[in-house]
């Protein structure tokens, strides 16, 4: 081989390009110089990095050595292969002490070359090969990093890919914000939060119920408030049955005789009673005089709060842990939509709400108790001065009403009470039921000869019954007593919207009757009883209501039409009682019909029994025929 005439690499640089060479590993740019020949480009393939081979290009090497630079690559390969993410820093600091020792070699020949001008030409040649191999040698390990720094680029691209959702959704942290999961605030749920961030596309509710709560679950909960202050509601007929309720709250609170009741003497003046107030010589049934005694209003509502050693009555019901109202006075507070002075807010937190004797709501008025129903456990409109950092969660989720316990007492069953539970009552612990299943009917109480011809009506749908039943009355009944040896009918209507229905029908139809509701004044029932007891009206409209709020006995009744059968059991055998026999063998002539359907199974049930209610809605006959008396 020839000697090579080539420039020195780093003999021309200044102090200042040295230094940034020893730091930065390349020359300034501003001090490149231009070669007088360019060195030949070197071409590396390297195996299994295509995206590297570009990494040689700018490599200038005088004596090309390709063992050692193939060795130097494979080392520095498997090092990038098998260490960790630390591998860069420490390929760094490598690099750094290559160019540094370079740097330092490069000076020393510098120096020698300088005071040994006139050495031999073949230790000058032998210094030029070593400096080119050390050049290759630090190109080489530059090339190398590099390689082992793209690697280690390319694989962090394909984690972060794959995490793409892990880091922009932070899973921990989201849960513990979540208000389906953190339902009491509880910090340390570890892997619990993870399921419950996955699992939310189930129903929070379902969630809330399967979570197990601990004793410091248990504890917060007694430590948190609601939305409002009132928990109890108790919805009762009239002011005597408010009276009483207040009267046991006292006894169970007043042990020792020291608690003090606020506004008691103002309470008992309101919701009291006096004697003077009765009518005298007043004969009523038992079960009248049971449900109307003392003070029979049923338009109040009062609130109660209970403090430690007293007790506040017409407490604000914002301030108010129990309300006691009847369902007039609720209504009047709530009213209707769009009214501007409406107010609910108070029934948003109620825990438990119970109506008493909600067989009298039907005599009453049935809707003001599906109202009031529609109205529990809604979101405020307002905040009313409550701290939400210490309300439930499942409270602010509007989940009061999955935890309101609903108690409903009434005399018997019926399809309106019944729909309570299915409708209004969504406690997530169920519901219970208790009813006693009448054996016997209140037909075994009519002491008269009588035959009671029950007739079936077959309709589809409890929608068409209302319709049905008035078109089989006016078509089927109704002409049967429009002879003259069929007056002193009795028609006895529940509703009173059938009551409405009839009553037009029969002044359509110029047919002689009188009519008594409960809306009608005491000079028009006494002359409507009048002339049916003489005759000149052979039809009278009865209500159930006004039997229910008056129990007048009305006189001359021949025969009886149950429109529909009544909604008290004994009120069945009250009107068939009422016939009184003016002459000897008039019991031979009186007549009994009653109208009914399978919708009226329990009415049904509790005139004539369970097991002959059974039979006669199940009988392939729509006629059924009973002989009540003494000699029957």
């Amino acid at each position: 081989m020839g000697k090579r005439k080539r420039q020195r690499l780093g003999s021309n640089l200044t102090k200042k390009q040295k230094n940034h060479l020893r730091e930065f590993g390349e020359q300034h740019p501003f001090h490149d110089e231009i070669l007088e020949k360019a060195a030949p480009a070197q071409i590396v393939d390297l195996a299994d990095s295509s995206e590297q081979s570009d990494s040689g290009s700018d490599v200038e090497s005088g004596i090309e050595q390709m063992t050692a630079y193939q060795h130097l690559c494979s080392t520095l390969k498997n090092v990038a292969e098998d260490q960790d993410s630390d591998s860069d820093s420490d390929s760094e600091s490598e690099f750094e002490e290559v160019v540094k020792e370079t740097t330092q070699d490069e000076e020393e020949e510098e120096e020698e070359a300088e005071e040994n001008d006139n050495n031999e030409i073949g230790d000058k040649n032998d210094q030029e090969e070593r400096d080119a191999f050390n050049k290759a040698e630090t190109t080489s390990s530059t090339t190398g990093e590099e390689l082992a720094k793209n690697e280690v680029a390319d694989s962090d691209e394909i984690e972060n890919d794959n995490d793409l959702e892990t880091d922009f959704t932070d899973v921990k942290n989201e849960a513990k914000f979540c208000l389906e999961s953190n339902l009491f605030g509880d910090e340390s749920q570890g892997e619990s939060e993870e399921v419950a961030y996955v699992n939310s596309f189930e129903d929070p509710f379902k969630q809330h119920m399967d979570t197990e709560l601990e004793e410091g679950d248990v504890k917060t909960i007694t430590k948190v408030h609601s939305t409002t202050q009132s928990k109890v509601l108790i919805v009762v007929p009239f002011r005597e049955t408010a009276l009483r309720v207040v009267q046991i709250l006292i006894s169970l609170l007043d042990v020792k005789d020291k608690l003090e009741v606020s506004n008691k003497k103002r309470f008992k003046d309101e919701y009291g009673s006096s004697p003077e107030d009765r009518p005298p010589n007043l004969k009523r049934p038992e079960d009248y005089e049971a449900i109307f005694a003392g003070n029979i209003d049923d338009h109040f509502r009062i609130g109660v709060a209970i403090l430690r050693r007293s007790m506040r009555l017409y407490a604000p019901f914002y301030s108010s842990d129990i309300i006691i109202a009847s369902p007039l006075g609720l209504r009047t507070i709530i009213k209707a939509e769009g009214d501007k002075t409406r107010d609910f807010d108070f029934l948003s937190s109620i825990e438990i709400l119970i109506i008493d004797q909600a067989d009298i709501y039907l005599m009453q008025n049935w809707e003001h108790i599906v109202h009031l129903l529609k109205h529990l456990n809604q979101q405020p409109h307002e905040p009313h001065g409550v701290n939400f950092s210490r309300v439930r969660m499942w409270s602010l989720n509007n989940w009061s009403k999955y935890y309101r316990q609903t108690l409903i007492f009434s005399a018997f069953q019926d399809p309106q009470i019944n729909a309570i539970h299915s409708k209004h009552c969504f406690n997530y612990r169920g519901q219970v039921t208790v009813s006693n299943l009448p054996q016997t009917g209140s037909i075994c109480h009519v002491v008269m000869q009588l035959p009671h011809v029950f007739q079936r009506l077959d309709v589809s749908s409890f929608a068409d019954l209302p319709d049905a039943r008035f078109e089989f009355f006016i078509k089927s009944i109704l002409p049967q007593y429009r002879e003259a040896v069929m007056s002193h009918t009795l028609i006895y209507i529940p509703i009173y919207f059938d009551y409405v229905r009839l009553r037009n029908y029969l002044n359509r139809e110029e047919v002689n009757f009188s009519h008594i509701c409960e809306y009608s004044k005491k000079s028009t029932i006494n002359r409507a009883r009048y002339h049916f007891l003489k005759g000149e009206k052979p039809f009278l409209l009865f209500t159930e209501r006004f039997h229910f709020y008056k129990r007048y006995a009305i006189k001359g009744i021949r025969h009886l039409i149950f429109y529909e059968l009544p909604t008290y059991p004994h009120f069945y055998s009250d009107i068939c009682n009422m016939l009184n026999p003016e002459n000897r063998g008039d019991e031979a002539t009186w007549t009994c019909t009653v109208l009914y359907s399978k919708y009226d199974a329990q009415k049904l049930t509790r005139v004539v029994g369970a097991e002959r209610a059974a039979q006669m809605i199940q009988s392939k006959k729509s006629v059924h025929l009973f002989v009540t008396g003494e000699d029957s």
